[in-house]
């Protein structure tokens, strides 16, 4: 059955909260033969030439799990690798601090999360700018009221106002009370990661020992083949607490890859698949994602190019390779544009149908992402969020009952009639399609008498108006005086140091 949108009071329509399984069959753009070449190519990587590890207890736990380690260059091999993939977990549950939106991640579920980690915030008002914590808030407010997005990527932006040694405390404070839905830590070493896992495990009522998997961290390979000592130290401590590493090597073909999309799928296979293993030597069973971010520069210039042809076709493929070992699959939602306009909806648009029918079951930068992850843009996040809706009811199966084959009503109607006044179209007209939140579907001379205005501009209305509905989630008052402690004391010994 069609949902009915859900009317807000001020007239925006947006679905329900939920997610929405995919049915259909994920696209395939390489065949089975194809993805186990680039599989053993991969492993052969992995095994002749190897991944440079920096941080030494990481090389310490890949050489006593057996892989063979030559200063900081370890080598894996092919068996030990299986051996550790069998046992990451193919779904898992991610528990939100509303049981109602704890989300599954795995089979045919998606999950649509917020754009994270822009150093810039821009909209029509004021342009782009460097980022306040103010600012930042009315982001993730925004971020609570729209439906559409189940998962809050990682923090908007930086919030440049506050000090750099302690403003992940003040973002992960303000991810807890602003929000009712998952959020995302920082993994940038250890004295990050374990701040946001015992702010999680405080604002659960818990420690971070006993936190079921809640929060989910990006893991990011320096590309090409080499793991880095912050995010190693991150991958460590997420692991060891039972928490989500997605691991995502940032492999854009030409540059930090070869040119070729099949070589920069090996590279990308082969970083992933260390990261994975890693994970599951320090936690087997640990729940874990692989991540696709595999995509092209402008050869003229050197400057990446996101929402293209290649990066729709790298994600499918991606996807396809985190099938082929068993492994949930994470992709995003990219552009390179300068401006919320046609470029920008139709390379999101490009990235979305790869991701979605590619068979993500996390869509990183869902909403929000501009200028090639620079900035995180108001009016792109309800773009997006009205894509995203689009989506869904896409995925929403087709209602092939017998009354949804209208035959009685083509016998009322007869032979040149219509049927707008049929009792089959009365009972349905209010729930029969999608209703969109920012398209506009008047028609020419009634969009100029009311003012011609044209999507940013409405963007920018609707987020304005969105924030005005916005009414913060009840927090347990003695779990907020904890995590207000908790601040304080970690500002008080200086935060964590700048990697």
């Amino acid at each position: 059955m069609t949902r009915r949108p859900r009317r807000a009071p001020g007239g925006i329509r947006q679905l329900p909260f939920g997610q929405v399984p995919r049915l259909y069959d994920p696209l395939k753009v390489i065949s089975d033969d194809q993805v186990a070449a680039i599989h053993a190519a991969a492993l052969e990587v992995l095994l002749r030439l190897g991944m440079r590890v920096l941080h030494e207890g990481a090389r310490a736990r890949f050489r006593a799990a057996g892989a063979t380690v030559r200063e900081d260059m370890v080598h894996l091999d092919p068996a030990m690798i299986g051996e550790r993939l069998a046992t990451v977990p193919a779904q898992f549950t991610l528990t939100a601090r509303d049981p109602a939106k704890s989300l599954r991640l795995g089979g045919g579920h998606c999950v649509f999360a917020s754009v994270g980690g822009p150093a810039y915030v821009m909209d029509l008002d004021r342009g782009r700018r460097d980022g306040s914590f103010a600012e930042m808030c009315d982001y993730l407010r925004l971020v609570q009221v729209l439906n559409v997005i189940q998962h809050e990527g990682g923090c908007p932006f930086e919030p440049m106002d506050l000090p750099a040694n302690t403003r992940h405390l003040d973002i992960y404070r303000a991810q807890i009370g602003l929000l009712d839905k998952n959020w995302q830590t920082q993994t940038l070493g250890h004295a990050r990661t374990m701040d946001g896992l015992e702010m999680a495990a405080i604002a659960a009522g818990t420690t971070p020992d006993r936190l079921p998997p809640t929060l989910l961290g990006i893991i990011n390979t320096n590309s090409p083949r080499q793991l880095d000592i912050p995010m190693a130290e991150g991958l460590i401590a997420m692991a060891e607490h039972g928490q989500v590493n997605v691991i995502t090597p940032f492999t854009l073909a030409g540059a930090m890859s070869p040119v070729t999309l099949a070589g920069a799928l090996v590279q990308q296979h082969a970083e992933a698949l260390a990261g994975i293993v890693l994970t599951q030597i320090v936690r087997p069973g640990v729940p874990v994602m692989y991540g696709g971010f595999t995509s092209n520069v402008d050869m003229r210039s050197g400057a990446p190019a996101f929402g293209t042809p290649e990066y729709a076709k790298a994600a499918a493929a991606s996807g396809q390779l985190a099938r082929h070992i068993a492994v949930p699959f994470r992709s995003s939602n990219v552009t390179a544009a300068n401006a919320v306009d046609a470029q920008a909806a139709y390379e999101s648009q490009m990235a979305l149908w790869g991701a979605v029918m590619g068979g993500a079951h996390l869509i990183e930068h869902a909403a929000g992402w501009m200028h090639g992850g620079l900035t995180a843009s108001f009016e792109k996040l309800i773009l997006d969020a009205e894509m995203l809706q689009m989506m869904q009811a896409f995925l929403a199966p087709l209602d092939c009952r017998p009354e949804a084959l209208a035959l009685e009503a083509m016998a009322e109607v007869g032979p040149g009639g219509h049927f707008f006044g049929a009792a089959h179209t009365m009972e349905r007209y209010e729930s029969a399609f999608y209703a969109p939140m920012l398209s506009n579907w008047d028609n020419y001379p009634q969009w100029l008498q009311a003012g011609a205005t044209e999507a940013p501009a409405r963007a920018n209305a609707i987020w304005k108006e969105l924030l005005t509905q916005y009414e913060e989630p009840a927090l347990d008052p003695g779990r907020a005086e904890a995590l207000d402690a908790y601040v304080a004391r970690r500002k008080e010994e200086g935060g964590a140091p700048m990697n």
